[in-house]
């Protein structure tokens, strides 16, 4: 097994970042996008991962980075403010390797420390690595939504998991809180 360190994004990082997701979008229903997209895009996201003062980590190893990490808003609404939804991503030749994982318990570490409340994780049903993964995780199955997505000529289910960060019995920020 190979050592990897995780660190921060830079933006020399995003030509492998747009492969990684890129291979993902061809090959795999990680991402439920079927069109590849350019540097310039994974650009855009970045720097509006940044100044939201949401975290883009990295894990890295020898031969480059093999996988990245984030997480975002998980809904544009105010009340959902204390939410967020994490996406990862390892290189198809890393896979297998505990960099998935390592990279989850990093987020969830400065997801915390940034004071989220929850977090989301909507996971192609299919897909019992990540489920199992972040079921070991400490994540709750919380739904399932059949045939909401479509993808290599068939119809797609979406599972969400969520993971409850602290035990605050209510917002920090909440108006009338009892």
């Amino acid at each position: 097994m190979t050592e990897h360190q995780i660190r921060d994004a830079e933006v020399g990082d995003l030509a492998a970042i747009t492969a990684i997701h890129n291979h993902a979008v061809l090959h795999t229903t990680a991402i439920w996008n079927e069109e590849e997209v350019g540097v310039d895009d994974r650009a855009a996201w970045f720097a509006g991962r940044q100044e939201r003062g949401h975290p883009v980590i990295v894990a890295v190893d020898g031969s480059g980075v093999v996988g990245y990490a984030s997480f975002g808003d998980w809904r544009p609404h105010s009340g959902f403010r204390h939410t967020v939804e994490h996406s990862v991503y390892v290189r198809d030749d890393a896979q297998g390797r505990g960099i998935g994982k390592a990279l989850m318990i990093e987020l969830i570490d400065r997801a915390r420390r940034l004071g989220v409340h929850v977090m989301v994780a909507a996971v192609d049903s299919s897909n019992l690595g990540s489920i199992v993964l972040h079921k070991r995780l400490d994540f709750m199955q919380v739904g399932r939504m059949p045939q909401v997505g479509a993808k290599f000529g068939r119809w797609l289910d979406l599972t969400f998991l969520q993971l409850v960060l602290d035990e605050r019995p209510f917002p920090d920020d909440a108006v009338g809180a009892r």
